[in-house]
């Protein structure tokens, strides 16, 4: 197992050294450089300000999602955020949605396994939600391409992840799923981790919670977006809002992919591609990409450390899924 992690760890920072000598290879470097030391410093407090409230709302969407489960404070669901992202920022291959469940579990006496299963549904809802953005985004630009080609493989991503979550809260009425049962109790722990994560799967089989969801995921990439906006006003390019949806969706749907530390490189090479795509200066449209990306790692990482002073380092080893989920 742990040369499985080192390999994924190992593969997520290759990917981003090739998205780095990507940029570097299709940008101007210095004129990038210039539109960054020019840009203008007023906007970066409102730039800041957007992307907590983006962390904000992702808090209380996750609260939401673990309200079936049982009612977790906000301050402890949006610490346990942050330290998931302070892992990604500093971990590769999105290490920090492991750690969040884990933690969050681990401080609030609840399986790990079944918040797990939330932050799948989560993730789920995410994909669909800048999917979809995308998608209207691309209708409304009229773009062509490897940008729409990317957003049509990110709608089969979305289908082919929620095929198998529908499969998992439908699953017991399913034919032969009793059959499975059975055979599944043979092996006791493996019986029990399965009903854990679907238990936390479950939620999503409740209209209520997914729409709630839905529209919260809608509301923080809303925030995301007018982040956009305004660091391209920073740096002297104007915006549209369908500009500024495809840049923070694709960056986004990059983002997904398994890189290195901070999605380093990726990012920026999906906020070129789509600016080529739909006519923008690449220079400027990344010197846009970067002040909104180090505006979330500052903001997740200094909210992720507040949140681990706060709350404490340590993980109980061996504590494990022993509370049940209800």
């Amino acid at each position: 197992m742990a040369t499985g992690r080192i390999a994924r760890a190992a593969i997520g920072i290759v990917v981003s050294l090739v998205a780095i000598v990507l940029v570097a290879g299709s940008v101007d470097l210095e004129t990038t450089g210039e539109a960054l030391a020019a840009a203008d410093i007023e906007w970066l407090p409102i730039i800041a300000g957007l992307i907590g409230l983006d962390v904000l709302v992702r808090a209380i969407r996750w609260q939401r999602l673990l309200e079936p489960i049982r009612h977790v404070a906000f301050g402890p669901v949006l610490g346990a955020l942050l330290v998931g992202y302070l892992a990604n920022n500093v971990l590769p291959a999105r290490l920090g949605e492991l750690l969040r469940s884990h933690y969050l579990g681990d401080r609030e006496r609840l399986s790990r396994t079944t918040t797990l299963g939330t932050v799948v549904v989560e993730r789920v809802i995410d994909t669909a939600v800048v999917v979809a953005i995308a998608a209207l985004a691309i209708v409304v630009l009229n773009v062509r391409g490897v940008v729409r080609n990317a957003v049509a493989v990110g709608i089969a991503i979305v289908i082919l992840l929620a095929a198998p979550l529908a499969v998992s809260i439908a699953g017991h009425r399913l034919p032969g799923a009793e059959r499975l049962a059975r055979r599944a109790e043979r092996w006791p722990r493996l019986a029990l981790a399965i009903g854990r994560l679907r238990g936390g799967l479950a939620v999503a089989g409740r209209p209520r919670t997914l729409v709630e969801a839905l529209g919260l995921s809608v509301l923080a990439w809303g925030a995301t977006l007018l982040a956009f906006i305004v660091a391209g006003s920073a740096v002297g390019l104007e915006l549209r809002v369908s500009d500024a949806a495809l840049l923070s969706s694709g960056v986004a749907l990059a983002s997904a992919i398994p890189s290195g530390p901070g999605y380093l490189g990726t990012y920026e090479l999906a906020a070129v591609k789509v600016a080529e795509a739909i006519g923008l200066a690449a220079a400027p449209a990344l010197a846009t990409a970067v002040i909104v990306h180090v505006a979330i790692l500052l903001v997740t990482s200094i909210g992720g450390l507040v949140a681990l002073q706060r709350f404490g380092w340590q993980l109980r080893v061996g504590a494990a899924d022993q509370v049940s989920a209800d």
